[in-house]
């Protein structure tokens, strides 16, 4: 079972890193799907595999596109949180979560998570020098909005996609 789990993990960081490839990048707004993933490993096994999942997922990616900086660890930890929180509600919920639990975790993540990237951003711009109030804060109402949409979506195919790698993962 351990290295199943540890085989997942690793496929669920790939497929992040994959999906974060292939984002629309408009500015200061990222359209993605590299979030499942961490979704999928937190409501799989927990906690700590969804807080890896998005910490070395994230961090794999931000060594790829931008190389290791000085706020690589700031651009890591929103990814990492959401593995964490939303792992934290599986485990108390026993990982069997109603339709509306699983909407209200992944949209209040989201919303978390979009709050996080924009105070990482308002870091960056200062320790870089590129702040300006409407680059920084200016999409905050479109990332909101992107967020709750790929939330709910995610939220909605989130048991068809859990239920068969469960019961994969847990056939011996």
């Amino acid at each position: 079972m351990k290295v199943k789990r540890l085989v997942t993990n690793a496929m669920l960081i790939a497929m992040y890193v994959v999906l974060s490839l292939f984002s629309i990048n408009l500015g200061n707004m990222k359209i993605t799907l590299d979030s499942f993933p961490i979704i999928v490993g937190a409501v799989l096994f927990g906690p700590l595999d969804g807080l890896i999942i998005g910490f070395f997922g994230s961090f794999l990616n931000q060594l790829l596109l931008f190389g290791f900086t000085p706020t690589t660890l700031l651009w890591v930890m929103p990814a990492a949180v959401r593995g964490l929180l939303i792992g934290l509600f599986a485990k108390r919920h026993r990982f069997s979560m109603s339709f509306g639990q699983t909407q209200f975790i992944t949209i209040s993540t989201a919303l978390l998570v979009t709050a996080l990237n924009t105070g990482v951003m308002y870091l960056d711009s200062k320790i870089y020098g590129y702040y300006s109030f409407a680059y920084v804060f200016g999409a905050v109402i479109p990332r909101i909005f992107t967020g709750i949409l790929t939330a709910f979506v995610f939220g909605s195919i989130l048991p068809y996609v859990v239920k068969p790698v469960k019961v994969f993962i847990d056939r011996k």
